[in-house]
């Protein structure tokens, strides 16, 4: 089933920004009820109404607050057919990589959070995109709130930047904080980041730095127009530590940190590399707490750019997702 229903009342001439959500778990729900609850927002900063086609869903019987049940679909291909921005926030490499290239053939605006994917197959959909006169917006892949990627993009694009460093997976760096702060034994730690939700009931894509990997791979590619492959990042991840891994860090006065890093190297080339080191306690790396993210990037002209934040989380997601929905839908007003 679909339907429609218009987050405002469409002004006299103004034709409506259609919206399709694909995905209704915390992210897109979060953007739901934002689009939903505050019609009036979206609508100055676009010039026009924005209208939610529809939520698709594997569930449409489950109910989700704040979301009307005429709203839920279990169609999503049929449903980002009818629209001129699709949000995919349903995670996983397929179906969304087949509707996000869906989407850019059909010259349509994309926004999606999905960094594995973006990770994998961003060289391709970019290349559909500006093929078909479609849009890639993915501030929401990297970090969450933190608008590393339009630094990146945008706001050092006159300048040079010459390296990335930072901690990126806030579920790792949870479990790092809780032993080095708290003593308590790593196997406990990891045990309590799952029972709070830091975690996901399958912890290996945390836990062996996938989720860092796919990130800094994204980071290399915007900042340095370089393909990055996600299978060229050097990965280490923090499931093989041990509590003697950290007294030795406390005994020369450091604290273990999962820290990704991409840097230029002679001859024009990337390298990138996440894994367990060990810093000193005066650095910003180190001084990240519990679900924290931190991402240094240096640059010739700016020197060190230092941005803090969170980098998960529903609503921090949502809140990147809500900013490139904005994006797109002025890029769909100037085409």
């Amino acid at each position: 089933m679909s339907s429609s229903t218009s987050t405002s009342a469409t002004s006299s001439g103004s034709v409506p920004l259609r919206v399709a959500l694909l995905g209704g778990g915390t992210v897109g729900a979060a953007v739901a009820r934002a689009l939903l609850q505050h019609p009036d927002r979206y609508a100055a900063r676009l010039g026009r109404p924005v209208e939610l086609l529809g939520v698709a869903v594997r569930d449409t019987r489950r109910e989700r607050e704040g979301i009307p049940s005429a709203l839920l679909t279990d169609d999503p291909g049929t449903l980002a057919e009818r629209a001129d921005v699709v949000v995919e926030v349903m995670g996983g490499l397929e179906p969304a990589g087949e509707l996000i290239g869906g989407a850019l053939r059909r010259g349509v605006q994309v926004v999606t959070a999905n960094k594995q994917l973006i990770a994998r197959e961003g060289v391709e959909l970019r290349a559909l995109a500006q093929q078909h006169g479609g849009g890639l917006h993915l501030e929401a892949a990297v970090m969450a709130a933190v608008p590393v990627m339009s630094v990146v993009r945008e706001a050092l694009a006159g300048d040079e930047i010459t390296r990335i460093r930072g901690i990126v997976n806030g579920s790792t760096n949870y479990v790092l904080d809780l032993v080095a702060r708290e003593g308590v034994p790593f196997a406990d730690a990891v045990r309590q980041a799952g029972e709070l939700g830091y975690l996901e009931a399958d912890p290996t894509e945390d836990l062996e730095g996938l989720d860092a990997a796919a990130k800094i791979a994204i980071l290399a590619r915007t900042a340095w127009g370089v393909p990055a492959p996600l299978d060229e990042v050097d990965v280490t991840g923090i499931s093989g530590l041990t509590d003697a891994d950290f007294a030795a860090a406390a005994e020369q006065g450091g604290v273990l940190k999962l820290v990704a890093t991409a840097e230029r190297v002679p001859g024009g080339r990337v390298r990138t590399t996440v894994r367990p080191e060990v810093l000193p306690a005066a650095d910003p790396l180190a001084q990240a707490r519990g679900g924290t993210n931190v991402v240094e990037l240096d640059a010739a002209l700016a020197g060190p750019v230092r941005l803090v934040g969170a980098g998960a989380g529903g609503d921090e997601t949502a809140s990147a997702v809500l900013a490139d929905i904005v994006r797109a839908g002025l890029a769909v007003a100037g085409s």
